[in-house]
């Protein structure tokens, strides 16, 4: 009896056929398109939104969300404290990277703009140079730029700040205890608050030059503000 005859193969079929092993080019193709595409997200979410490096242009990015929004501090509320409780129970108050506590009743008559940021957060590396240029624009007008430093390391705060000529205030929040007070839920978040302590603008989000210099120049000391359009 003659073995049953295989039916030959066509030449789209044998093209069809050729691959990998057992896998035709299309698995291998796929599976080559799902590694490229992780290897994008990844580099997307470790890498700087842009250069911290001076003069170079800030694109636009969204805020690193770090947990779901919640009702936070609204326009119009007196600021409170940069305070906060420890897990332990003890309070809980920010200093700066060399110790020194930070009180915004100390700074009553002035701007202040406060900043929680991160170094390993992308649209805070991005918004790095916004930062600097502001704090050296109008420091001399009146304006307190503090930049919270959540759940880093004094040494990591102190790292950046040089490396990139940091000279404005950064807070130690290392147990994220200010970052619960103020109800923050995205990096960076900015609150503008005016010479009375009140809050005039919260921003969940990084802000280009143009929006921060409009924010601040409407918190300033008002012998420091500019001149309204005449009508």
């Amino acid at each position: 009896m003659e073995p049953p005859t295989v039916p030959a193969r066509s030449p789209v079929q044998a093209r069809r056929r050729r691959g990998v092993g057992p896998f035709s080019l299309r698995q291998v193709a796929g599976a080559l398109g799902a590694v490229v595409v992780a290897a994008v997200v990844l580099t997307i979410a470790t890498a700087p939104l842009g250069s911290t490096t001076p003069g170079l242009p800030n694109p636009a990015a969204s805020a690193y969300l770090l947990r779901s929004p919640i009702p936070g501090l609204r326009v119009g509320d007196l600021a409170p404290e940069l305070t906060g409780t420890l897990g332990d129970g003890s309070a809980f108050v920010l200093t700066d990277l060399e110790g020194d506590p930070i009180r915004l009743a100390d700074l009553r008559g002035r701007a202040v703009w406060v900043n929680f940021w991160a170094s390993w957060c992308p649209p805070c590396q991005a918004e790095t140079p916004i930062l600097r240029e502001i704090d050296e624009r109008y420091r001399d007008r009146g304006l307190t730029l503090i930049a919270v430093q959540v759940q880093q390391t004094v040494e990591d705060g102190l790292a950046y700040a040089g490396r990139y000529g940091l000279e404005y205030v950064i807070g130690a929040d290392v147990s994220a205890a200010a970052f619960r007070t103020y109800r923050v839920y995205a990096l960076p978040t900015q609150f503008f608050i005016d010479p009375d302590g009140v809050i005039r603008a919260v921003v969940n989000g990084p802000l280009d030059l143009a929006g921060a210099s409009r924010l601040v120049e409407s918190i300033l000391p008002a012998g420091a503000r500019p001149p309204s359009p005449s009508p």
